[in-house]
């Protein structure tokens, strides 16, 4: 059974309007948290990263992932 997402077309939308590699305080806007939550998220594991140089960026994929939202392809 698949898990139904909380979000509606209209978040969507929303999403859609952010680059597709986010910064630690853009990923914090789009999940509507502050930015320390971010990186204790990703600190726990629960949200993934890539580090370019000493910076964390978040694809919006890996964002998406954790929504339980499916890309459209």
């Amino acid at each position: 059974m698949r898990k139904q997402s909380v979000y509606n077309r209209h978040s969507l939308k929303r999403i859609q309007d952010y680059p597709d590699v986010l910064t630690v305080e853009k990923a914090s806007e789009l999940l509507g948290v502050c930015t320390k939550t971010v990186y204790n998220m990703i600190r726990r594991g629960e949200l993934q990263k890539q580090n370019v140089g000493r910076l964390f960026r978040i694809p919006k994929s890996y964002v998406l992932d954790y929504l339980g939202i499916e890309p459209k392809k």
